[in-house]
Formats: C-alpha cells, structure tokens, sequence
C-alpha cells in the first residue's frame, strides 16, 4: 500500500490542535477496555487500518495474536516514533484532513478506538472509514453513563471519571456522544449495525460487560458497523 501524499512515516511532528494532547497515562484503562471484544471483530489475516493508533498497543496485540496486516495513523510525533520502534506501520498523520489519498475497500476493517469525539466531523470520517474499509469498529466513552450524569446533577461540575479523565480546561474531546446518539446517527446515515458491546469501567474494579439498559449503564460502548 503506498502512502498518502500528506502522511509520512518520518514526520514526527505533533499537528492539529486536539490529538496531540492525549494523555496516554491518563487513557490507558480506558483505551485498552474494549481491546478484546475489537480483535474478536477482526479475522486472520485481514488488512486493518486503526485511525488515531497511538503507540500502537491494539495493533500489536492484533498482529501477534490474528497476524493482521496492520496500518496506523497517529498525529502524536512521539507515539509514532514509539509504534514504529515496536515494528510496527505507523505513520504520521492528521485525520483532519481525511483519508481522500487512500483506495476504496482497500481495509478488511478500519478501527476508531476513542477518536470520533476529538474529531471536527465525526460523520465525514465515518463515511471515509467505510469507503476504504469493509467495516469499521468504533469506540467512544458514553456521555449518559449514570455516574456521568450523578456527578453533573449533584455537583453542578462536568465529570472527571476512567470514560472522561481530562478536566475540562485540558480534554482533547471536543464532541461528546451517547449509546442513543450514535445509534439514531447510524439508522440516519444507513450504517447496518453488526455488533454492540457495553462495558463499565470504575476506579476500583475491573472492566465489566453491560447487557440491559446500555445508554444508562455502560461507560464505553464499541459498534461494529458497514454501509
């Protein structure tokens, strides 16, 4: 596959305005919950893209474990340089500016773990991610969570919990999304919906699945969708 013309696997540094303040110390529990339920979307094999990678612990583990022929792009000069340090392709680049140089159908699967709500136009890269891909696998923390909306109602303050670990001065989310916005969004843009999976994530357990009333319950949400 060759490289879009403004992504290079040299370019290390940091662009855009939201990306590359992810914090990844903070995210890491977050990020790494749905790791499982992802790769069990993704076939031996398949060529699969993740937008917004980071230091590529999902690629990693899906190459090892499914031998996958991986591609990542990052907007975090730093977190390139460490995915590509653990033999990984990575490259640099800015989802901002769409995926317009890559071909159709040209993925098995492209993967957006934690992404669409630091992205200006969640929709338009969406769209993209199923033109160059069979189906996508989407993540997002879930803004009507219940403990989410507990701490909004009774302190009167934005929440700061494992889903939303930035105050709000520092967050690179500029979007925030529940399981029933994405799932009237996909029934309006006539995505089909192939897999839904509901986690929780507190401060003192483990990640733990959600089966009824996820809009409530779940604070992490993955959709595995096609056009």
């Amino acid at each position: 596959m060759s490289l879009p013309e403004n992504m290079t696997p040299s370019d290390t540094q940091d662009t855009g305005p939201h990306l590359a303040r992810v914090d990844w110390s903070l995210t890491r529990t977050r990020d790494r919950a749905l790791d499982g339920p992802i790769a069990s979307c993704v076939k031996n094999r398949d060529r699969v893209l993740d937008l917004g990678c980071g230091q590529g612990d999902l690629l990693l583990k899906l190459r090892e474990e499914k031998d996958v022929l991986e591609q990542g792009i990052e907007i975090d000069g730093s977190a390139v340089t460490e995915a590509i340090s653990r033999g990984l392709s990575v490259i640099h680049g800015d989802l901002e500016k769409g995926l317009t140089d890559l071909g159709d159908q040209t993925f098995d699967i492209v993967i957006l773990n934690q992404v669409i709500t630091m992205i200006r136009n969640p929709v338009e890269i969406l769209k993209e991610s199923l033109r160059v891909g069979h189906k996508a696998a989407v993540t997002f923390p879930n803004f009507a969570f219940h403990r989410t909306r507990f701490q909004l109602a009774l302190t009167g303050r934005l929440p700061v919990n494992p889903s939303l670990p930035y105050q709000w001065h520092d967050t690179p989310n500029i979007r925030y999304v529940t399981v029933q916005d994405f799932r009237d969004l996909c029934r309006r843009l006539g995505f089909k919906v192939h897999k839904e999976v509901f986690v929780s994530l507190g401060r003192n357990r483990p990640v733990h699945p959600v089966k009824v009333w996820p809009n409530m319950r779940a604070s992490s949400a993955l959709f595995l969708l096609s056009s």
